[in-house]
């Protein structure tokens, strides 16, 4: 597979998986059965090219290599936090004692070197977990040092610093398929759509989550982003685009569905709220059938979240001062059974549509 990546090759690597185990269910059940010579053509084709993969990219090849991954993963993650953690203690540790010059030399040279060392672990490593975490620091070491060095001069916060953030950890995060700094990253660039949104219209950008109404253009650019440039090369990018931008529109939705106050609409609050609620239930709706229609789980989800949220935040709002608690709460479970028979029947009822892009 030329030109494959970590992805494409775990994926190919649990699609052998699963044909190996598939092909032993046929012949035992006297469907197919291949001969010795073909099953030993077809064994050695996959065991080489798993051996590729393994060499190249250093895959999961089995379903033990898988669960022992995961738990690497989060110890990736936790060792970050220790090592970003302890360079920052050590730092305020001998802060004091050092001149400008030496403190403006580590705070360039800090994030530089880790950095630097990323890129060497990712060449050595494959892009597994030694560069991951490797990233992880540099990217903590980054956001922190930049802050310092504004304090050092003393200058004034700038929401331009979120876009300094975003670049590097999009940087990371595609360079080590590295999906947590993918989500720093749209958070940084979030941030800065909101704050410049709110300075435009006459706030402090620092006031950036007092208009709920300025994330979401930044959610509907995440979303549509994997629908405008190819993500099949990064495992888990695709989904996590679509789940950040469902994210920063729906909770900003569900945020105006019941306080209108702090929305730019100059309508009464409670028309405000009313609009913002049929919105979001529409849109939780059209999430749900878009994700079906595309075979997203991760829309498909998001969605029914959404939806059901809305749907009891307005039985709250409805009933719960005037039924007994009781009766508040079996009409709640009676309402989720309810969703569970329709979701079954539009299920059953689902035609195979085309594989939607990862």
């Amino acid at each position: 597979m030329a030109g494959s990546s970590r992805s494409d090759a775990q994926q190919r690597c649990d699609d052998i998986r699963v044909f190996r185990a598939e092909l032993d269910r046929l012949a035992a059940e006297g469907v197919l059965d291949l001969s010795e010579t073909q099953r030993a053509a077809v064994r050695a084709h996959h065991d080489g090219l798993l051996a590729t993969f393994s060499r190249e990219f250093d895959i999961d090849r089995d379903l033990r290599a898988k669960t022992l991954s995961r738990g690497m993963r989060i110890t990736s993650f936790l060792g970050a936090l220790a090592l970003a953690a302890s360079v920052y203690l050590l730092f305020y540790q001998f802060w004091g004692r050092l001149g400008t010059v030496p403190q403006v030399v580590i705070l360039v040279g800090a994030p530089l070197l880790m950095i630097a060392l990323t890129a060497w672990l990712n060449e050595r490593d494959g892009g597994a977990y030694f560069a991951k975490l490797a990233a992880l620091v540099a990217f903590a070491c980054f956001v922190l040092n930049v802050s310092m060095l504004g304090q050092i001069f003393n200058l004034p916060p700038s929401d331009s610093v979120l876009l300094a953030w975003a670049a590097l950890a999009l940087l990371l995060a595609y360079t080590c398929e590295l999906r947590l700094l993918l989500v720093a990253g749209l958070v940084c660039i979030a941030g800065w759509i909101a704050a410049r949104a709110g300075t435009w219209g006459g706030m402090y950008w620092l006031s950036l989550g007092e208009r709920p109404e300025n994330f979401l253009l930044a959610g509907v650019l995440a979303f549509v982003f994997p629908l405008l440039v190819d993500q099949r090369r990064y495992g888990g990018f695709a989904a996590t685009y679509r789940v950040f931008g469902l994210l920063c529109v729906l909770l900003a939705v569900l945020v105006l569905s019941n306080w209108g106050e702090v929305s730019y609409l100059t309508w009464p609050p409670s028309m405000i709220e009313g609009a913002y609620q049929v919105l979001g239930f529409g849109l939780s709706a059209g999430a749900i059938w878009l994700g079906a229609r595309r075979q997203w789980a991760d829309t498909v989800n998001t969605g029914v979240v959404f939806f059901v949220i809305f749907l009891f935040t307005k039985f709250y709002d409805w009933w719960w001062e005037i039924f007994p608690k009781w009766l508040f709460f079996l009409v709640l479970a009676l309402t989720a059974v309810l969703l569970l028979l329709v979701f079954q029947r539009w299920r059953g009822r689902a035609a195979p549509g085309p594989e939607g892009a990862a």
